[in-house]
């Protein structure tokens, strides 16, 4: 396995406030971020960082680094670095339900599993109409205890993020529910990637991309939670845009992941309610995915390529991201 190290030799933050890797487009992001707190990068040595969650009981947080085939747990009070689960079954997405349960999606299993208090796992998805999911890859709860994730075939297109199959089903987004099971809420998807609910779950908005350019989608929420409607296009990421999966905070605002390998396009960008990219977080990497933790859920935690990154923010991540 890969050595992971908290030393900062290559990269270091920046040594004035605030931080100019945190740039404001619009006035709106003024107010969402803090002039004294500054990019940090707590690990590097990676393959490929995804699947950020918080678990706040164990002051840690855990990231996927897939083609290492480990989640790994950096600890709040010590800084270190350790292997928290491994092989993981190049386990993706990450997210933690209303009982503080933890999620995962496996390219591996090709399937949606939850970790229980005494470490055990079970199953929650892994077929759809008797045929196996794709590979999961990114997932998030709703309130009323429903995991809603997308389904691309990314972990089954070759041997370095999981293993080469034949894809069964379309890449389509689908809810699970413990009494209900498993349902198809959205097809006719290149590649469904992030996804994540508005603050009061009226809206799902999921990441197409394979879609040319890429975009993020919006669909209405039925009353009863149980499907999704009013398809449309929220946000047109343009010839240079890479959404990848991302985080919504109590106001609204979008955290998405982002790189295209130029200045500018490496890092978060934030987008309001409405779509306008309102400002962003220069990263030395392409971030595929990120989540809001500590202990009033404000800071942010980026899983960037080889490397994860935090920022404190003057707002909240929402429950069950």
């Amino acid at each position: 396995m890969t050595h992971f190290s908290t030393d900062a030799s290559a990269w270091q933050p920046s040594p004035r406030y605030p931080d100019p890797r945190v740039v404001s487009l619009d006035a709106a992001f003024n107010s969402l971020v803090l002039a004294a707190a500054r990019v940090e990068r707590l690990s590097t040595g990676h393959r490929w960082c995804e699947g950020p969650v918080w678990w706040g009981d164990a002051r840690c947080l855990l990231w996927s680094d897939i083609p290492n085939n480990t989640i790994c747990r950096w600890d709040e009070v010590t800084h270190q670095v350790s292997a928290w689960r491994s092989p993981s079954h190049f386990a993706n997405g990450a997210t933690r339900d209303r009982q503080g349960r933890i999620l995962h999606c496996e390219h591996g299993g090709r399937r949606v599993v939850r970790t229980e208090p005494d470490g055990q796992l079970t199953v929650l998805a892994d077929h759809f109409e008797g045929k196996r999911l794709n590979s999961p890859n990114d997932l998030v709860c709703k309130s009323d205890g429903s995991v809603w994730f997308t389904d691309p075939s990314f972990g089954i297109l070759g041997f370095y993020e999981g293993s080469v199959a034949k894809p069964e089903l379309p890449t389509q987004v689908y809810r699970w529910h413990e009494t209900e099971g498993l349902s198809m809420v959205a097809t006719d998807l290149l590649q469904p990637n992030g996804l994540a609910f508005s603050p009061d779950e009226s809206i799902l908005y999921v990441v197409e991309s394979r879609a040319q350019p890429r975009r993020i989608l919006a669909y209405d929420v039925s009353a009863d939670g149980r499907s999704l409607s009013n398809h449309r296009i929220l946000i047109d990421a343009g010839p240079k845009g890479t959404p990848d999966g991302f985080r919504v905070d109590i106001h609204g605002n979008l955290w998405c992941g982002w790189g295209m390998g130029e200045d500018g396009h490496d890092g978060v960008h934030v987008f309001n309610p409405q779509g306008q990219r309102i400002g962003r977080i220069d990263l030395p990497e392409r971030c595929a995915n990120l989540c809001f933790g500590g202990v009033h859920r404000n800071r942010l935690f980026m899983a960037a390529s080889t490397s994860v990154y935090s920022l404190y923010v003057n707002t909240q991540g929402l429950a069950g991201g």
